[in-house]
């Protein structure tokens, strides 16, 4: 295909040459982030919340309006109703349940089930007491923070410090900017959601450890090119690979959030998202970032690597 030909041939872009409208647009993304999410919060589904789903489907298009007006009466602190698919045949049923022990949210479930009828398939009923839900928020935060600290720690030890410190920038990056999105566009937040973040992560990850691989070997090989040279002939060495995997990746996730449903609509767009910022941080962030060091000195002149210098 000629439209992509170009990205399998040697680019010479000179990417440290904006890297200071990297750090500069890296910097302004964090903040809005942090701001969005830290005013705005986040769209908790009721694995994090508490509460109960439902997902219900009838013969025909369902009237949401005249549904909402049925469950009004029922008490819960709140009650949305959201179609699927294109028919409008389906729908979901997210009610919020946050005082409520199991036995009296199943006595809920069967209340909304008798105010309906049977005139409707039950295809999916969940819920999720509150506790259960601080837990898995505080354990879905853990996973997170622990995934970031074992990768920088191998990092480190596949590599050196400096290298390790990029690698865990761009990683808090592409987390923050992540959960910007996700609260600026309401999205669900589910332990689907902490499991598509992982996965970013992981994406990221190998797009950079791929880039710093290709700096140490230059580093090896060209003695003599000064450290701005050879940060940009490693960059455009991997630049092809690293589009070519990217587009891939992120055909596979535009398919999936097209027309995987609602119920993969947030781990979709934080996989469509994650490539994009991914493979930005894996540039801009992560090594451009390496600039900052002078990555020739001789192994006794630089910091003790307490793993020891796999070289």
């Amino acid at each position: 295909m000629k439209l992509f030909s170009w990205v399998t041939k040697d680019t010479t872009i000179d990417f440290m040459k904006t890297r200071n409208f990297g750090y500069a647009l890296s910097i302004i993304m964090v903040v809005l982030s942090c701001i969005c999410f830290s005013i705005k919060g986040f769209n908790y589904g009721i694995d994090f919340s508490g509460g109960i789903l439902m997902e219900i489907k009838a013969n025909q298009p369902i009237d949401i309006e005249a549904m909402r007006k049925t469950l009004n009466h029922i008490e819960l602190d709140e009650i949305n109703l959201q179609t699927l698919g294109e028919i409008g045949d389906e729908v979901m049923i997210r009610a919020q349940a946050k005082n409520m022990n199991e036995k009296e949210q199943m006595a809920v479930i069967n209340k909304i089930k008798s105010t309906l009828g049977s005139d409707y398939e039950y295809r999916r009923v969940e819920l999720v007491g509150p506790q259960v839900g601080d837990e898995l928020k505080i354990d879905g935060i853990v996973a997170s923070v622990i995934a970031v600290l074992a990768i920088t720690l191998y990092i480190w030890f596949r590599f050196e410090w400096q290298f390790a410190l990029g690698a865990m920038i761009g990683l808090i990056h592409d987390i923050i900017t992540t959960l910007g999105v996700l609260s600026l566009f309401d999205f669900d937040f589910s332990l689907t959601t902490v499991a598509a973040i992982l996965t970013l992560a992981g994406y990221s990850v190998n797009d950079t450890v791929v880039t710093y691989d290709r700096i140490r070997e230059n580093l090896r090989k060209f003695k003599k090119m000064n450290q701005y040279d050879l940060l940009n002939k490693s960059i455009n060495d991997i630049f092809s690979r690293t589009i070519l995997t990217g587009l891939t990746t992120l055909l596979a996730a535009l398919a999936l959030f097209v027309f995987g449903g609602d119920t993969l609509r947030s781990f979709s767009f934080v996989i469509v998202w994650g490539v994009i910022i991914g493979t930005y941080s894996s540039i801009y962030v992560s090594a451009t970032f390496l600039d900052l060091f002078d990555l020739r000195k001789r192994p006794d002149e630089k910091a003790i690597n307490p793993f020891g210098n796999v070289e």
